[in-house]
């Protein structure tokens, strides 16, 4: 089939670039100019593990393309795939779907003959009718099917979950359709990686409600956790335990500093609004969305008494900034929340990240950057991690203890056994440990 992809950031280019590894020939679309120069050049916009080498293989047999151009790539299309950002409206906390729109006016007057259009991005429920509204105005006579596919992608291991899903959900409400979106997907194996058809407005929520229950999990084990300090309980445990129990299950139930990133923080938000919009609040949600925000800046909290209760005048090394090992997206982060209320406080921050500085040092001018952990650590009165990048999962603590000022680890991904650590001289807090 021949496919046109509207946007080259994390869901579009995994999408263009997987799709063209089940066969298909693809075009990834995107106005900005540098972006498609750098991908024509073979340089990675994003950071994502095994996407470099993937998009040279199909480059090279000619099945995967990359252009400024939407027009012919569009007018030769059977499937058109919408994949631009949504984020968060300033105003209210809704998506912001100025780009969706913008780019089906566009669609609108360059398809030929018969298309399936489909969102990839993430939209509110109702998107897709006005998307068919937008059409018919901007192109009376386009013959065009819109679709619902929306993507359950988790940054750094994107591609596995686009060529092995647990499962694909697509909505439509024209028949016509299923045939098409059965044909792109039809290299799965359809026992293992089932695709679901439902309606339009059902697949649109369906994105919103799972990402919206794996925040919750987050949040609840967060709480936990907190309670865990108070009792002298042990919240890994106390995980464990419950995870076990199969209609609970072990997957996010890890305690941490709250949950970031591109997806749960503006699409429980937007899940928030549109369920206060349509009259039926989902107060559960609404508390989850508080509790994020305030557990961020409690995190700091918890180092300034690691400390000795002052971070005035102190230097603290800060282990990871991106919202994620395995990705270079600061995007939403807990890091960001916990800097800055560090840096309120009076403290002198070092900071390293494997993949994330060159976006950190955009957002957050003011930390000290280091080139590794020995230089994080150097002079620092405490060491904090905050992303559970594989570079912090074996840190030579003799070498730290010797180059810090004070030998303390605030571990805010339970990367580590407290006895261990301290056995090693240094004094160590982790997350729910009493």
């Amino acid at each position: 089939m021949r496919i046109a992809i509207i946007g080259t950031g994390y869901v579009g280019l995994v999408s263009g670039v997987c799709l063209s590894d089940f066969g298909h020939h693809v075009t990834c679309i995107d106005k900005i100019e540098d972006k498609i120069g750098r991908l024509n050049r073979g340089e990675m916009p994003i950071y994502e593990p095994g996407l470099d080498e993937m998009i040279s293989r199909n480059v090279a047999s000619g099945r995967l393309s990359f252009t400024t151009d939407l027009a012919q790539p569009v007018a030769e299309a059977d499937v058109v795939f919408i994949a631009v950002g949504t984020p968060s409206r300033k105003s209210d906390g809704h998506a912001n779907l100025t780009y969706v729109y913008a780019a089906a006016r566009e669609i609108a007057s360059a398809v030929r003959g018969f298309t399936v259009l489909v969102t990839k991005s993430t939209v509110p429920v109702g998107t897709g009718d006005e998307l068919e509204r937008i059409i018919a105005e901007a192109s009376p006579k386009a013959d065009v099917a819109v679709v619902s596919n929306p993507e359950f992608l988790r940054e750094g291991a994107a591609i596995a979950d686009f060529i092995a899903p647990d499962r694909v959900v697509v909505g439509m409400n024209d028949v016509r359709a299923r045939d098409v979106m059965a044909a792109v997907y039809a290299p799965l194996d359809a026992q293992r990686h089932p695709v679901i058809f439902t309606t339009r407005r059902t697949a649109e929520l369906t994105k919103y409600a799972a990402n919206a229950f794996l925040a919750l999990k987050l949040a609840y084990i967060n709480e936990i956790a907190d309670l865990c300090e108070q009792v002298g309980a042990n919240v890994q445990d106390v995980s464990l335990g419950m995870g076990l129990d199969t209609r609970i299950g072990q997957k996010f139930l890890n305690a941490g500093p709250g949950y970031g990133g591109s997806c749960f923080p503006k699409d429980t938000l937007a899940l928030v609004k549109t369920a206060q919009d349509h009259n039926s609040p989902i107060r559960l949600i609404e508390t989850i969305v508080g509790i994020n925000e305030t557990r961020k800046r409690a995190m700091a909290r918890k180092v300034e008494r690691a400390v000795g209760g002052d971070l005035r005048g102190k230097t603290v090394g800060i282990l990871g900034l991106t919202f994620k090992p395995d990705t270079d997206d600061i995007r939403e982060s807990p890091a960001l929340s916990i800097v800055q209320a560090l840096l309120d406080k009076g403290a002198h921050l070092q900071a390293y990240d494997p993949e994330g500085i060159p976006a950190a040092r955009q957002m957050m001018p003011e930390l000290d950057y280091k080139s590794d952990v020995d230089s994080v650590a150097e002079g620092a009165d405490a060491l904090v991690i905050i992303t559970e990048w594989k570079q912090f999962q074996h840190l030579d603590f003799d070498k730290l203890k010797s180059l810090m000022a004070s030998p303390v680890l605030i571990d805010l991904r339970n990367i580590y056994k407290a006895e261990d650590v301290r056995a090693k001289g240094f004094v160590y807090d982790g997350v729910g440990h009493g």
